[in-house]
Protein backbone atom coordinates (compact mmCIF):
# COMPACT_ATOMS: atom_id res chain seq x y z
CA UNK A 1 0.00 0.00 0.00
CA UNK A 2 1.39 3.38 -1.03
CA UNK A 3 0.49 6.61 0.76
CA UNK A 4 0.76 10.13 -0.66
CA UNK A 5 0.16 13.25 1.45
CA UNK A 6 -0.33 16.61 -0.20
CA UNK A 7 -0.76 20.10 1.24
CA UNK A 8 -3.80 21.66 -0.42
CA UNK A 9 -4.83 25.31 -0.17
CA UNK A 10 -8.34 26.58 -0.77
CA UNK A 11 -10.46 23.89 0.89
CA UNK A 12 -12.75 25.80 3.26
CA UNK A 13 -15.53 23.35 4.14
CA UNK A 14 -16.68 19.75 4.15
CA UNK A 15 -18.15 20.26 0.68
CA UNK A 16 -14.64 20.98 -0.61
CA UNK A 17 -13.38 17.81 1.06
CA UNK A 18 -16.14 15.76 -0.58
CA UNK A 19 -15.36 17.17 -4.04
CA UNK A 20 -11.69 16.19 -3.67
CA UNK A 21 -12.54 12.74 -2.27
CA UNK A 22 -15.07 12.02 -5.03
CA UNK A 23 -12.67 13.07 -7.78
CA UNK A 24 -9.63 11.18 -6.50
CA UNK A 25 -11.59 8.04 -5.60
CA UNK A 26 -12.21 7.41 -9.31
CA UNK A 27 -8.48 6.94 -10.05
CA UNK A 28 -7.65 3.30 -10.72
CA UNK A 29 -5.81 1.76 -7.78
CA UNK A 30 -6.90 4.35 -5.21
CA UNK A 31 -8.26 2.61 -2.12
CA UNK A 32 -8.82 5.49 0.30
CA UNK A 33 -8.85 9.29 0.20
CA UNK A 34 -8.96 11.49 3.30
CA UNK A 35 -9.24 15.27 2.93
CA UNK A 36 -9.12 17.77 5.78
CA UNK A 37 -9.99 21.40 5.11
CA UNK A 38 -8.95 22.28 8.67
CA UNK A 39 -5.43 20.87 8.21
CA UNK A 40 -5.17 21.55 4.48
CA UNK A 41 -4.02 17.99 3.83
CA UNK A 42 -5.17 15.31 1.41
CA UNK A 43 -3.99 11.73 2.01
CA UNK A 44 -4.30 9.12 -0.72
CA UNK A 45 -3.75 5.41 -0.12
CA UNK A 46 -3.40 3.16 -3.12
CA UNK A 47 -2.58 -0.34 -4.17
CA UNK A 48 0.55 -0.04 -6.23
CA UNK A 49 2.02 3.05 -7.84
CA UNK A 50 -0.23 5.93 -8.92
CA UNK A 51 0.70 9.07 -10.83
CA UNK A 52 1.20 11.96 -8.41
CA UNK A 53 0.85 14.43 -11.29
CA UNK A 54 -2.61 13.01 -12.11
CA UNK A 55 -3.66 13.54 -8.50
CA UNK A 56 -2.27 17.09 -8.50
CA UNK A 57 -4.03 17.96 -11.79
CA UNK A 58 -7.38 16.67 -10.54
CA UNK A 59 -7.13 18.72 -7.35
CA UNK A 60 -6.13 21.83 -9.29
CA UNK A 61 -8.98 21.27 -11.79
CA UNK A 62 -11.34 21.55 -8.81
CA UNK A 63 -9.92 25.03 -8.09
CA UNK A 64 -7.54 24.19 -5.26
CA UNK A 65 -3.79 24.72 -5.05
CA UNK A 66 -1.36 21.91 -4.30
CA UNK A 67 1.80 22.95 -2.47
CA UNK A 68 5.00 21.17 -3.41
CA UNK A 69 6.58 19.39 -0.44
Amino acid sequence: MEEIKLNVNGMVCEGCEKRVINSLSTIEGVKEVVASHKDGIVTIKSEGKIDKNDIKERIEDLGFEVEEN
